[in-house]
């Protein structure tokens, strides 16, 4: 018993700690609490009337029971069970109440939110009811009723049971062998019948509420039919049913079963033709001939509850009369977009900040990096950044033991933050804070990461006072190799200590490993740091929330802080649209990385983004802010956890420069937007404007939306570019042609260092396009670019060998009067030290495309050799010039590919043929030299390499042409 104990206090004294360690045990214990209560109160209701059943059943017997062939059969069962009865009737009720018990536990959000629910001040336009009924308090009811339904079933079956086998209720025979039923089994068989029956009324009267959430074929919410016939159908039955609970009372008194079985029968058939038959009637008679009017004013309340329920009400929307032809200066209005045109593709060069900056092998980085905006020389930029974690899986096989493991590799260190529209190095990120110590512009920071995604299960710190520490801090130049410190745990907590037997002993057993029991580098001071994930660490404290499946570091105030965007849901706002949270956030990111993950698979008609929280990097502390003080939701679980919401008023200014609008709910949102754009009923029962989101061209084989981004734009109603979060909408249903129909982009950055949100945060702009729109979509600008013969002959000499070309992330930026597409173009090793390296830009507006070296030469083959747009030096490097001359997207026209055939080859193809063979050759050798020199830091030797690259590719280019012009 002492071993148990022991064991059970290692998984929940444990969470205590852990919990308290944080500052939210209140958390704990509400949560606890909560489902224990119910626990219990579950299994008390159902082991009381189970128990109540029985005992009443048995008590009740008859005396002396007929002698039939029936009763003889009873007794013998009677006899083989009685010696085990008295624990059947305890066991029994017992074993019930357990599972109801824990499926009552499992509830505790819903009767929270019950307990704690408000007024929304809203009404919902059936009953005129406000909202906060729907929210909160008929879930509650639900279960109570769904609850007490199988109590009573339950309970039924057993007395049902236990009648029978005692006498008290009897099969077959004929009146003269006596009545069927004793009267105290009548009573009691009568009595849970009509509690069952009352219970039935509760639930039919329910669902006259619940139908306005239902799916419908094309919208969500009670239809016409629902409405006319479903609703009194139910109340009809509902009376119904009391009617049969009062003749099952009346059978308790008089004596006939006769009454109530009629009642069931009736209620029987009324289901049947009121429930079922009746609205079929009025849906094929009334509503299918004049569909489109009956269902008219119900799909108005469905977009209406819609747009409210998912924040879509106040969408900005324009016609914007998109132009497909170019004009010299058209891009001088829109020069602060050209020039923070983020070129640097953070799910592409994630490979180079390895290779230039993971410095040692436990060291790593995502695969899908972070874009934020930080304030550079008094400039607003675009950054890319990612935390170097701590990754054990980095070690040899020689260097992996407990105490390694364990106690000195227990941190990661510092940030590495690249230029999003600029590179160095001729195609390399330019890193403005990179290296082991961390240098550069982004100031004083504490750069050990204890806390991140990638961080090991579990680690143990904190040295002895007055000792130097064994925690590995980074690699140096010291005799020692590497710098040695310890966590402070005399004044920083991070986890819960370990210093005392008990912690140790509870340690020991919770993590499975007897080292914590007996090492000696667990001592006094110790701390374990485990629940590292900044996701998982949020998912505890508050439990309520659906969090977004990105976690993006900044850093603030000198500490590294992972910010997470967490979202109140639910699904039972009246006539709003339900949509999967899973399937509407799954894009070509979620698909290929392990870094973004797509929403949790449920099903909801309401979000909020209601919290913003924080991870300290550090000491693992988290914060969480009251982001939306009007979302209802919220407001009831501020009264449940009272303590653990800070107000926004806290946020502090750099905090608040480094929030942004979560990538998730505008998933969610342009997933709603492709149908509820249209606001018209009519219009939406047609269904023949309805949009759909692109599917990403840059990942071909991965059929799901193209992903939205994270940039630096200024939409046409804007007096100036702000950091914001796009996508784009092609024509819905299979077959249709894929051209823009409109483009969606928010206010994505939430403030200042001032530390007041922006008044523009989260607004919506939608520009609509003119329903004959010929502005090319994402996959016709891919198919373009890949069908340009200088496009695809230039890639394809960069591709040879063992060169790979990997295409960037397609932007679309509405500038010019049209809309403008660009994306970098890298090239790395196929094999071997691969990392992407920017070597050109592709620039698409209408069917013009440019193809250069830098933003800026692209722009200007697009645009005549006079953009008008400043776009800087992004993408250049000291010596480069852009290519010339604009090329057009031609129709028709395939890839040129050389030939190798089994000719003989004239004195001038064999000429050209060679020069084209000795060109490759030094590309390719110039692109391992350029690529040995960055991982050595030579940046000098890397720029000479870059400029036999650049003139190898132009003598490819050349010789190719001249092979061409040969007939080879």
């Amino acid at each position: 018993m002492l071993v148990v104990l022991v064991l059970v206090m290692a998984q929940v004294w444990t969470e205590v700690l852990w919990y308290d360690q944080l500052g939210y045990v209140q958390v704990l214990g509400t949560e606890w609490g909560t489902r224990a209560v119910l626990f219990v109160a579950g299994f008390l209701v159902m082991a009381a009337a189970v128990a109540a059943s029985l005992s009443y059943g048995y008590r009740s017997r008859p005396v002396y029971a007929p002698s039939t062939p029936e009763q003889a059969n009873l007794d013998q069962y009677r006899e083989a069970i009685e010696p085990l009865r008295r624990l059947v009737m305890i066991v029994g009720p017992a074993v019930l109440g357990l599972f109801a018990g824990a499926a009552a536990s499992q509830q505790w959000t819903t009767v929270q939110l019950w307990m704690h629910g408000q007024q929304v001040g809203e009404s919902d336009p059936q009953y005129g009811i406000d909202l906060g009924f729907y929210l909160f308090t008929l879930p509650g009811l639900r279960f109570v009723v769904s609850f007490l339904m199988a109590v009573t079933i339950l309970a039924g079956i057993g007395g049902l049971a236990t009648q029978y086998l005692y006498g008290g209720l009897r099969i077959g025979g004929g009146r003269a062998s006596g009545p069927r039923t004793t009267r105290a089994a009548r009573v009691h068989l009568s009595v849970i019948g009509a509690v069952l029956m009352l219970l039935v009324a509760a639930n039919y009267w329910l669902d006259r509420y619940s139908i306005l959430t239902k799916a419908g074929e094309k919208f969500h919410g009670a239809a016409f039919t629902d409405v006319h016939a479903v609703i009194p159908s139910k109340a009809i039955l509902a009376g119904i049913a009391i009617f049969v609970a009062v003749t099952f009372l009346v059978t308790a008194l008089r004596g006939n079963w006769r009454l109530p079985a009629i009642g069931v029968g009736l209620m029987v058939v009324a289901a049947i033709a009121v429930g079922g038959i009746y609205p079929a009637i009025v849906q094929r008679f009334q509503v299918q001939p004049n569909q489109q009017d009956r269902e008219a004013p119900y799909i108005q309340r469905n977009i209406d509850a819609t747009l409210a329920a998912y924040g879509l009400e106040d969408v900005e929307t324009s016609d914007y009369d998109a132009k497909v032809t170019t004009e010299a200066g058209a891009l001088r209005s829109d020069a602060e977009t050209t020039a923070s045109i983020r070129l640097l593709d953070p799910q592409v060069v994630s490979p180079s900040f390895k290779q230039l900056q993971q410095i040692r092998g436990f060291y790593h980085f995502p695969d899908s990096l972070s874009v934020d905006r930080y304030e550079i020389d008094g400039e607003s930029r675009d950054t890319v950044i990612a935390v170097r974690e701590l990754d054990l899986d980095g070690l040899d096989s020689a260097q992996r033991n407990w105490t390694n493991d364990t106690t000195v590799y227990t941190h990661g260190f510092g940030v590495v933050a690249a230029y999003g529209n600029t590179t160095a190095g001729r195609g390399a990120p330019e890193f403005w804070e990179s290296g082991i110590p961390s240098r550069g512009s982004m100031g004083p920071y504490e750069p050990r990461i204890y806390f991140s995604p990638q961080a090991p299960d579990y680690s143990i710190v904190g040295a002895p006072e007055g000792t130097d520490g064994w925690e590995l801090d980074f690699p140096s130049d010291e005799s020692s190799g590497a710098q040695y410190n310890a966590f402070p745990t005399q004044d920083v907590s991070a986890g819960p200590s370990v210093g005392n037997p008990w912690n140790k002993l509870l340690y020991a057993l919770k993590l499975g490993d007897e080292q914590v029991l007996f090492s000696n580098r667990v001592n006094s001071e110790s701390q374990v740091l485990y629940d590292r994930n900044p996701r998982d660490r949020v998912q505890k404290v508050a439990p309520y929330l659906t969090l977004d499946g990105r976690v993006y570091p900044a850093v603030v105030e000198g500490r590294v802080k992972w910010i997470v965007d967490g979202y109140t849901t639910t699904d039972q706002y009246p006539y709003s649209a339900g949509r999967s949270l899973e399937s509407a956030t799954r894009d070509a990111l979620t698909e290929t990385t392990e870094t973004i993950q797509a929403l949790q698979p449920k099903t909801v008609n309401y979000i909020r983004n209601s919290v913003k929280a924080t991870v300290d990097a550090y000491d693992g502390s988290v914060d969480l802010y009251a982001w939306d003080a009007e979302d209802p939701v919220l407001a009831a679980w501020s009264e449940v956890f009272p303590t653990s919401l800070k107000p926004l008023s806290e946020i502090s200014g750099p905090l608040m420069s480094h929030l942004r609008y979560p990538e998730d709910l505008f998933k969610v949102q342009r997933a709603l937007l492709t149908r509820y754009h249209v606001e018209d009923a009519n219009q939406f029962f047609s269904g023949n404007d309805f949009w759909a989101n692109p599917v990403d061209p840059t990942h071909p084989n991965v059929n799901v939306p193209q992903p939205p981004y994270y940039l630096t734009l200024r939409m046409p109603d804007q007096d100036a570019a702000r950091f914001s979060l796009m996508s784009t909408f092609i024509p819905g249903g299979s077959g249709a042609r894929e051209v823009l129909t409109g483009y969606l982009a928010v206010d994505a950055e939430a403030g200042s260092e001032a530390g007041a949100p922006s008044e523009d945060y989260g607004k919506l702009r939608l520009l609509e396009l003119p329903r004959d729109s010929t502005v090319p979509g994402p996959g016709q600008v891919n198919n373009n670019f890949n069908a340009d013969p200088t496009v695809s002959n230039e890639l394809n000499i960069l591709a040879r060998g063992d060169s790979q070309v990997v295409r960037g992330n397609l932007l679309t930026l509405p500038v010019g009067g049209g809309l403008l597409y660009v994306q970098p173009v890298y090239v790395q090793a196929s094999s071997g030290t691969a990392f992407p390296l920017l070597q050109r830009v592709l620039v698409a507006f209408g069917d013009s495309i440019g193809f250069s070296d830098t933003l800026d030469g692209a722009l200007d083959q697009v645009f005549g050799g006079d953009s008008g747009a400043d776009a800087g030096d992004a993408g250049t490097s000291p010596g480069e010039e852009p290519t010339d001359g604009a090329t057009e997207a031609p129709t028709d026209q395939p890839t040129d590919e050389p030939t190798d055939g089994g000719t003989t080859d004239t004195p001038d193809q064999a000429t050209a043929r060679a020069s084209l063979d000795r060109a490759l050759q030094q590309a390719r050798q110039a692109l391992q030299e350029s690529q040995a020199a960055l991982q050595t830091g030579d940046f000098a030797a890397y720029g000479a390499a870059q400029d036999r690259l650049t003139q190898a590719v132009e003598d490819a280019v050349k010789a190719e042409a001249d092979l061409e012009a040969a007939g080879g």
